[in-house]
């Protein structure tokens, strides 16, 4: 080989200059895949672009996020688990702006009706699309929540029995007082808890998660208790409030076992003696008043098509049942959901060091998606998998669900663009085997902040830091600004690799002046300017 030759080699094997720059960001905590913002000065008319970061919460897309969101749920969860005092609302009243377009919407609600009721369409259609606008307004003003949708209410579900089932043990019931902290021992103790809760057992399982017997293993309830797991949760904290008779606070994660079933990890504020866990535990469960599902009515290529604006048989043309009406002819449920026996709970004082490991144990995962969690390394894993994510594919996963027109029922919300048994919910994703969308769960009384507020803390942390030693940064005054997304094909938008370098040389100007404010916290006599000269 010729030296030529030999430089060719060694400069195909050097790294590419993104790569270097993605590096580089990674090392610094810079966003590797910002997106890009047009930011004009109203004022001036100045243009210029920003990137700002993904946020994104998985490792595999952008790793510096990833990381920071990490961090944010320690910090949450820290804060709220062992708290001594009743956490603050912190929610602020209604402004004036909000008022006044609620009320607007009020007036907007109120046209749309009467020509709904005088058959106008065209009007009506204007009528919805501000409404809509409104509501987007609504939001950007800070309002949170669904608005009431200005058709009303429609048909009202069937009232169901709230009588226990015989089957279930009876629980005690008190009134749950308006408090969130548990009790103190002697000595000012005040433990905390760790729970792990996990589905039921749908047949015995090897090491590797994979069933011993695939032929007899109960994929139907397990596809079912995986879709409604959640809200099986929910009926738990439900329970477990009303026996212990006090506002229980919670910070949980769910993450998929071996065998791919979700279970539940959650650190619990203050101490429940461990007995009453397993009562509640074992009498806890969730009655799915949805009409039957257990034989698919369409199945194959054979589906209900799309006519006169509803689906109907593709046979008969007869207009297939509308969800409505299924569920009012539901006398049984179609499904129960109960919790398995192995409950795991355990007292966790704060700031030990079993509690931070623990929490460490409850954010692991945190940066990693669901289809990097469920990995299938034995080819008995994989068809385990297989067999799990077939059966989820006929099981409805929601009232809005497609897959219910393959069982004779139309949902909610179906049109024409609706393809009978596909359905892009997650339960359904070969990825997700189920598992709910919603990773971490944490009660409204849990720290009385929102991750916005831990975020704003750790930015004001930092610039008091700064100012103690005479460094002061100027707030933008955003009111000046006007934020847009950039237009596709704007020519005016810099590559990413600009953004990336900008980014870096800012946050590396940023971490030498805080390493220059501690070291001028720790040496009293040395200023902010002979720190960072140094």
């Amino acid at each position: 080989m010729s030296a030529t030759e030999q430089d060719a080699v060694v400069r195909v094997r050097e790294p590419l200059s993104a790569d270097v720059i993605t590096a580089t960001a990674e090392r610094h905590g810079v966003c590797v895949r910002p997106f890009t913002m047009e930011v004009t000065e109203s004022e001036t008319g100045a243009v210029r672009y920003i990137g700002v970061p993904c946020g994104s919460t998985v490792e595999s897309v952008c790793a510096p996020c990833a990381k920071k969101a990490r961090a944010l749920r320690m910090v949450q969860c820290r804060e709220g688990w062992h708290m001594t005092t009743e956490p603050v609302d912190q929610r602020g009243e209604p402004t004036a702006d909000q008022r006044a377009v609620v009320e607007y919407r009020a007036d907007l609600v109120a046209a749309y009706r009467e020509a709904v009721e005088a058959g106008q369409a065209g009007d009506a259609d204007e009528l919805r699309e501000e409404i809509r606008t409104v509501d987007d307004e609504l939001h950007a003003l800070g309002v949170r929540g669904r608005m009431p949708n200005p058709d009303g209410a429609g048909k009202k579900a069937p009232k169901r029995s709230t009588r226990r089932r015989q089957d279930a043990p009876n629980l005690p019931r008190r009134k749950v007082e308006k408090r969130t902290l548990g009790r103190e021992y002697a000595g000012g103790y005040r433990p905390s808890m760790f729970i792990t809760l996990t589905c039921d057992s749908y047949g015995p399982v090897r090491s590797d998660g994979s069933p011993v017997n695939p032929g007899r293993y109960d994929y139907r309830r397990a596809a079912r208790d995986a879709v409604h797991f959640a809200s099986l949760i929910d009926r738990w904290w439900q329970n477990l409030r009303r026996v212990v008779g006090w506002d229980v606070q919670y910070f949980a994660t769910v993450e998929p076992q071996k065998r791919a079933a979700p279970h539940l990890h959650a650190a619990i504020r203050g101490s429940i003696p461990h007995e009453v866990i397993r009562q509640v535990t074992a009498a806890t469960y969730l009655q799915v008043w949805w009409p039957a599902h257990d034989e698919l009515v369409y199945p194959g290529d054979r589906v209900p098509v799309w006519a006169d604006g509803r689906f109907v048989d593709p046979d008969t043309r007869e207009p297939l049942t509308q969800w409505a009406d299924a569920v009012e002819a539901v006398e049984h449920p179609a499904h129960v959901v109960t919790f398995g026996a192995q409950v795991h709970s355990k007292g966790i004082l704060g700031g030990s060091e079993q509690a931070g490991r623990h929490i460490g144990y409850l954010t692991k995962y945190l940066t990693k998606s669901t289809g990097e969690v469920i990995t299938a390394d034995t080819d008995r894993q994989h068809d385990h998998h297989d067999r799990l994510h077939e059966q989820l594919s006929v099981t409805p996963c929601s009232p809005r669900c497609a897959v219910w027109l393959l069982y004779g029922v139309q949902p909610l919300g179906t049109t024409s663009k609706t393809i009978p048994g596909h359905c892009k919910g997650r339960a359904h994703r070969r990825t997700t085997l189920g598992l709910p969308g919603r990773r971490v769960l944490v009660s409204r009384k849990w720290s009385g902040k929102t991750l916005a507020d831990h975020r704003a803390d750790r930015k004001a942390f930092v610039a008091q830091a700064l100012a103690e030693v005479g460094i002061v940064k100027a707030e933008p005054d955003r009111s000046r600004q006007v934020w847009h997304k950039v237009q596709p094909g704007d020519p005016n938008v810099p590559p990413r690799a600009h953004l990336l370098m900008h980014a870096i040389s800012e946050r590396i100007r940023w971490r030498a002046e805080y390493d220059a404010a501690l070291l001028a916290a720790q040496q009293p006599n040395l200023s902010a300017t002979q720190a960072l000269a140094a």
